[in-house]
Order: structure tokens, then sequence, then C-alpha cells
């Protein structure tokens, strides 16, 4: 595959020698390819609904120039709609391709080894015991997926972090997980118990820029971190003992990365319901886009944004009536699934 290299001189007692930054061209044209393709979906998602706005309507809204009706359509329901697709999605991504890459297997996402189930669990607790607000919910959706992940992680016991096992593991704990919710919900107020199970179905509904602003900023907070372990989480890829032998403190570097992987599944959780299978699509496709073993965490992200946009979309469009997103990644990641547990089962 060919690449771009950039070679950088270096001075002093190293003079002479060169740094080589080598980017892969393919990797460069699907993250373009993804970025234009959300540009092109964003502008759309604005235009379309039951009121007629055009690409004016929406170029006036977003310079300042529309009043009235036009405004509150395209700057105050949808644009934040939109804009928290894209976050959630891109979050979801970076999640599953975390967890993706620690456990090295395909079914490592969030939503099947149990964390994100751990998320529901928390914020259902806050929503129907304590009756909690969307911050008390974030916080206990945050609790909920660090608490199942230690527990899955202990109960994998020491050979747990190497993949197979955490995933079997987690699978259990998510089940048991299911149950716990279902019963929260049976045993709840009817009221709240209506609110809760429309939360689950994982919505956008009613999301404005009230929950977007956090949102960003918790996003944005994670990404830093995150950004700082990308090298060793590469260099983890290839085995515990390679990292090692490279300077990677392994133990608390796999640690930190399932704490901001968790923080990522629980932002989505917490803002809009649990969002099933974007986590377990978005790096699988991202890799085959790519057409690499590794693929880092940028193009997951860019990936998921996509794939959130696109069933949120058709969740408002597709069927003459607003459906949970929720209900559209679930019918189309649980056939990707399936195609995947044949896959793998075959291999």
């Amino acid at each position: 595959m060919k690449a771009l290299i950039h070679r950088v001189p270096r001075h002093g007692r190293d003079a002479g020698r060169q740094v080589s930054f080598r980017i892969r061209t393919r990797t460069l044209a699907v993250c373009l390819a993804l970025a234009a393709l959300l540009l092109v979906l964003a502008f759309l998602s604005l235009t379309a609904g039951r009121f007629d706005t055009g690409m004016t309507d929406v170029f006036n809204a977003l310079s300042g120039q529309a009043t009235g009706k036009t405004r509150m359509i395209i700057l105050e329901w949808r644009l934040p709609r939109m804009l928290l697709a894209m976050l959630l999605g891109a979050a979801l991504g970076l999640g599953g391709a975390i967890f993706q890459s620690l456990t090295r297997n395909p079914l490592g996402s969030p939503d099947i080894i149990g964390f994100a189930a751990g998320s529901h669990t928390g914020a259902l607790v806050v929503l129907l015991l304590f009756s909690g607000g969307y911050y008390a919910t974030a916080f206990g959706a945050l609790g909920g997926g660090i608490v199942t992940a230690l527990l899955v992680y202990l109960l994998a016991g020491t050979t747990g972090q190497q993949g197979f096992r955490l995933i079997v593991v987690g699978i259990g704990t998510s089940a048991m997980l299911s149950a716990f919710n279902a019963w929260l919900i049976q045993k709840a107020d009817l009221e709240m118990a209506m609110g809760a199970a429309f939360w689950a179905a994982g919505s956008l509904n009613g999301l404005g820029f009230e929950q977007l602003r956090p949102a960003t900023a918790l996003f944005c907070l994670l990404c830093l971190p995150v950004a700082a372990l990308a090298r060793p989480l590469r260099q983890m890829e290839l085995g515990d003992d390679a990292a090692l032998a490279s300077g990677v403190t392994v133990r608390r570097t796999r640690g930190l990365l399932m704490l901001l992987g968790v923080a990522l599944t629980a932002l989505a959780t917490a803002t809009a319901g649990p969002i099933s299978f974007i986590a377990l699509c978005a790096p699988q496709i991202a890799r085959r886009l790519v057409g690499a073993s590794s693929v880092g965490l940028f193009t997951p992200a860019l990936t998921g944004a996509v794939l959130l946009v696109l069933a949120d979309a058709a969740a408002q469009h597709a069927f003459g009536r607003q459906l949970p997103v929720g209900i559209m990644t679930i019918s189309v990641g649980g056939l990707y699934l399936l195609w995947l547990l044949i896959r793998e089962g075959r291999r």
C-alpha cells in the first residue's frame, strides 16, 4: 500500500538522522470520504422533515438570517439532534474500537460484553429509585458501567483480559443485568415505568442543546486521554509481551483504556438511552474500508458518526412516523451480529 512519507531533519547529537511519519494513503482517503459523507448527511438531515425547508433555508438559518418558524425548526429542533447523532455515534465507535483492540476480538464490544448493560442498569436505578435528572442519570450510567467492568474483569480471572474469556463472562453478565433491568421496570410506578421503557429504547427525540452542551464537553475531555493512549493501544494489539518489551505498562494502560471506553459508552447511554450495535459495527466496517488489521481510533469514530446519523434519518423518515433510533440500530445490528457469529464460527 502506498503511503505519504514526510521526513523531518533532526539536530544536535542525532544530526543527519531523519524521522519518518507514515500515513497510509487508503486510510487518509477513507477518512476524507467519511468526513465528506458526514457533511452531506448533516445538510440533508437539516432539510428533511414534515416541514419543507431547502438548502437556502439551511444556509440562511446557519448564517443567522432566518427568522420565525424556519429558524426554530432548523436551529432549535433539527440542528442539535443532528449534532447529537454525530457526537454519540463517534463516542460509541470510539468505545467499540478501544474494547475490540483490547480483547483482539471482533465480538469485544461494550454492548456484547455487558458494559453497556451496566450503564443501562446504573441509569435505571437513578431514574426509577431516585427520580434523578439528566446529570444524576449520567453519573448513574457511568457508575454502573464502571462497576460492571470491574465485576466482569474480576470474574474473568487472571487470563480474562486476553479476550475470549472476558467476552464469555461479559455475555453472561449482560444477560443477568438485562433481566434485572426488566424487573426494575416491571416493579416501578406505571408512569415512571413508561418513561423508563421509552428511554430504554434509545431515542434522540426531544433532545436539544441542553443535552448537547454537557455531552460535547465530556466527549472532548475523554478524547484527550484517549489520544494520549492511542500509541500504547496499538502496541498492545501485538500482545502483552511485545507491549512490555516496548516500555508499555500493560496493566495500568489496560485499566485506563477500559475506564475510558466505559465512560464513552455511558455518555451515549446517559444522553439518549442504550443504543446498541454501533460500537460493534463501526470498528469492523472501518477495518474493512481501510483494509488493515489496525485502523486506529479516528476512523471508527467517523464511521460510528455516519452510522448513527443514517440510523436516525431512517428512524425519522423511513416508516412515516418517528421511531426510536435504538430500534433501527438493533434491527440492522442484530443481522450483522448473526453474520459475524457465523463467520467467526467458520474460522
